[in-house]
This record gives structure tokens, C-alpha cells and sequence, in this order.
């Protein structure tokens, strides 16, 4: 497949009609690749540099899937004596009984069931996202950017793949190395493909209305943020 152009074949995951118990399955292992992946780096230096002089904060994570990036944010909040309240929708519905399953009762963090817009006006301190951006048209993609600009108080986060080929043609190794789910195989490779690349999102931005930072971590991650000055005192 020639990675000039983002693919738009739909994944197997997205599938009405997959049972729910094959779709923990893949969750379940699309946890494992984040954790291989350091997925939760961007996302947690985001937050370490938002929450300066911050006791607590509300957070809303969009798309949250198995949960895993929310229980680490739990947790990383934990040992650093913040109190966070921590909520994830989803539009999947059977993200909710996966993610209830593999978070313990004690971590502050409540799944939803349903559409991000209709949390508009919770007081969301931070929104972020991670692997959702290249599940979305550009139109979708344009209106979450919009969301999350104006529901954010303290900033948002876009922790998402970059189509990138070296990546493309390594994640089928380390998908057959792992045994990971037949599904996390094929979509792996295919949300490489759907995925962006840093020279197409200021032309999102800008039809968004937004300014952000696009930026790269390691390992292939493209990372859109925007943080904003703690008001003053």
C-alpha cells in the first residue's frame, strides 16, 4: 500500500455486528500494544506540564476503548497527590462493559456510553484522545478540534498514530511476535495507514478555527495539543 495518501477503509473493530466478547478480546489487546508502544508518554508529560499549580482537575477522555490510558492516568495521579476526576465516552457500547471489567472500583474514573458532544458544559479542565483521530472524517475531525477548544479550561490533547512506513511495515513483526488478537494485526496496520502526517494538520487546524502544537514523540506517535495559561490569581 502506497502511504501518500491516508487510507479510509473502515477496521474490523468498528463492526456493528462484532460480539463483545471478541471486541474485550481486542481492547484488551490494544492495552498491550499501548503498553509496548509507551503510548501514555505524550499523554502523561501533557498532563505533568498542564496540572502546574493544580490540585485537582476534571479530565474527559474521548474514545477511551479498554480504559487502559485512563487507569494509568489514575494512577499517575495517585502517586502525586492530585485529585482527579476522570471520566471516558465512548461511542462503542461495548467499550463500557470492557473497560468495567479490567479497572479496579477503587480508581476515581467513570465510563460513559454515547457521544462527546453531549458533555458539553461539564467543567472539563483537560480533554484528550488517544487513537481516535484516525477513525474520524476530516469533518469529524474539524468538530472534535472545535470541542475541545471551547470545552477545554486548561488545555486538550491529541495522542494519535503517524503514517509513517517504517512503522507500517514493522507492526505486523511485532503483532505476529506478541500473538496479539487477528483483528489488532490487521487494524494495526490499517490505523497506520488511516493515520496522519505532521503537514496535514495545519490546514485542519486552520479550517477548525484553532491553534495547536503538532508534534512527533517516539515511538511514531503525532501528538496535537494546546495548553493554556492558568488563570490568574
Amino acid at each position: 500500500m502506497s502511504l501518500a495518501e491516508r487510507a479510509v477503509a473502515e477496521e474490523l473493530m468498528d463492526a456493528d455486528d462484532l460480539a463483545p466478547e471478541t471486541y474485550a478480546a481486542v481492547v484488551g489487546d490494544l492495552a498491550k500494544v499501548n503498553v509496548v508502544t509507551m503510548a501514555a508518554r505524550p499523554t502523561l508529560d501533557f498532563l505533568q506540564r498542564g496540572t502546574v499549580g493544580m490540585t485537582r482537575f476534571r479530565l474527559l477522555d474521548v474514545g477511551y476503548g479498554d480504559g487502559d490510558m485512563l487507569r494509568r492516568i489514575a494512577r499517575w495521579t495517585a502517586r502525586r497527590g492530585l485529585e482527579a476526576e476522570l471520566f471516558g465516552v465512548d461511542l462503542n457500547p461495548r467499550s463500557q462493559a470492557a473497560a468495567a471489567a479490567h479497572t479496579p472500583s477503587d480508581l476515581p474514573i467513570r465510563f460513559r456510553t454515547g457521544d462527546y458532544a453531549d458533555h458539553a458544559g461539564e467543567g472539563w479542565d483537560f480533554i484528550i484522545s488517544s487513537l481516535v483521530a484516525h477513525h474520524m472524517t476530516r469533518d469529524q475531525l474539524v468538530a472534535f478540534l472545535r470541542f475541545m477548544d471551547r470545552e477545554s479550561a486548561r488545555g486538550w490533547l491529541v495522542n494519535d498514530l503517524h503514517r509513517h512506513r517504517f512503522a507500517y511495515l514493522g507492526y505486523p513483526l511485532l503483532a505476529t511476535l506478541a500473538r496479539w488478537h487477528p483483528i489488532v494485526r490487521h487494524d494495526g496496520k490499517l490505523s497506520i495507514a488511516r493515520s496522519y502526517r505532521p503537514g496535514e494538520w495545519p490546514p485542519i487546524l486552520a479550517e477548525a478555527g484553532v491553534a495547536a502544537r503538532v508534534y512527533r514523540a517516539f515511538p511514531f506517535r503525532l501528538c496535537v495539543e494546546k495548553l493554556c495559561a492558568p488563570p490568574p490569581r
